[in-house]
């Protein structure tokens, strides 16, 4: 009952902020295309929320679709759907209880003076899940906890660096008291909540008036709690059928579909990084593009995690996407991951480059892109018959061109 005030209130805040901007602004009318952004966040009703893994899997990835009826909103594939959230309600009750705070206290939240009741600013205003050294060290005013004063010296950045890792408000509160502060010389240490972005998953054109996402629940235990995404947990556990979220279109002009519909397209999108390559591939059966179409796909099993099968297997026998080479690195002994699938049809591949083909990766930046680029770069090295350097230059080469495109994070 709890969970369902403060998302009836999560909403009534963003309706009422939405009605405030609109009057302040007499231009800002649903039909005009710029009235809805990142300040003035279009409600977007959800049509449909389901979990795309199957049984067994361990993870949980969202398949959401939304309505943009009314709100003048438009994009293109390779775009991103901002959305605005709220944190986890059990977190921000847990906060007031830790402080003894009162949830009516009401809050200056900004420069303009603007105040909100403290349990609505910690939900909807205020980042509280995320750490920063200005935060500790602003925060060493409020307390004489030694430890604290000794990780904010300036020799100690590593440390902090440190602590502020996989760490929230929470957790500082409870490890550096007792404070000798109010809540509102806390809550005035906190930056304000910054919208989610994520790869846009459908086109358009084939679902007027709609916007899909992909969105895989991010969980984790770290520092002895469990943790969870802000934005994914809220979509994943707390956002129905029915229910409304904050969103703006945020244009992606580094990842973008060739002019040219008889333009050869490479994909490699593995887990969530599909998304972006669902639009593409929607997008090209409704503009019956000639160019071909292959798509890397990988996860960790094939029984569970293979995102949109069904979809891609009959755009595939209908001539839509020419090829899927798909790497499930849970399925065998040996992990095979994406790029191992480029190397095994590395001569393929080279073909296609040779071609004019565009090549496009979506998904993980610290390992999977990383790998993938070495892989571009073997791949090129071997079927071109090139050195290291002269495989770098070919690469590069394609980047210039606008045919090497990456969408990573």
């Amino acid at each position: 009952m709890i969970i369902a005030v403060l998302f009836l209130n999560y909403i009534n805040f963003w309706r009422s902020r939405a009605m405030q901007l609109t009057m302040e602004n007499p231009k800002n009318t649903k039909s005009d295309n710029l009235s809805f952004s990142r300040n003035h966040p279009f409600q977007a009703k959800v049509l449909k929320n389901i979990n795309l893994n199957g049984t067994g899997s361990s993870k949980e990835t969202r398949h959401i679709e939304l309505s943009l009826k009314g709100s003048g909103l438009s994009y293109v594939p390779g775009d991103a759907l901002g959305i605005v959230p709220a944190n986890d309600p059990e977190l921000v009750a847990t906060l007031l209880e830790e402080m003894g705070w009162d949830e009516e206290t009401a809050v200056l939240i900004n420069k303009q003076s603007e105040t909100l009741m403290l349990k609505e600013a910690l939900t909807t205003y205020f980042e509280i899940t995320l750490l920063t050294k200005k935060i500790l060290q602003q925060a060493a005013a409020f307390t004489e906890n030694e430890e604290l004063q000794t990780l904010v010296l300036v020799e100690n950045a590593t440390q902090l660096k440190e602590y502020c890792y996989g760490r929230d408000l929470l957790d500082m509160l409870r490890d550096f008291g007792p404070w000798k502060a109010s809540a509102q010389e806390i809550v005035s240490l906190l930056r304000k909540m910054t919208p989610r972005l994520y790869s846009i998953a459908s086109s358009i054109t084939a679902n007027p008036d709609e916007v899909h996402l992909t969105i895989g629940a991010v969980r984790y235990t770290a520092n002895e709690r469990d943790r969870n995404g802000v934005c994914s947990v809220l979509c994943a556990e707390r956002v129905q059928e029915g229910d409304t979220l904050p969103v703006f279109v945020q244009p992606n002009k580094h990842f973008y579909m060739p002019e040219s519909p008889e333009t050869d397209i490479i994909m490699v999108g593995p887990g969530t990084g599909i998304a972006p390559f669902r639009s593409f591939i929607q997008e090209r059966a409704v503009t019956e593009a000639t160019g071909q179409s292959w798509l890397f796909f990988g996860d960790q099993h094939a029984a569970s995690d293979f995102l949109y099968q069904n979809e891609l297997e009959k755009y595939q026998q209908d001539g839509v996407l020419t090829r899927i080479d798909t790497a499930f690195s849970r399925d065998s002994d040996q992990k095979v991951y994406v790029q191992h699938k480029m190397l095994e049809n590395s001569k393929e591949l080279f073909e296609w480059f040779e071609n004019g083909a565009y090549f496009y990766v979506c998904g993980d930046k610290e390992r999977m892109a990383k790998d993938v680029n070495e892989a571009l770069i073997c791949v090129i090295e071997k079927e071109g018959a090139l050195d290291r350097e002269a495989a770098e230059a070919y690469l590069k080469d394609m980047q210039k061109q606008g045919r090497y495109q990456r969408d990573v994070y």
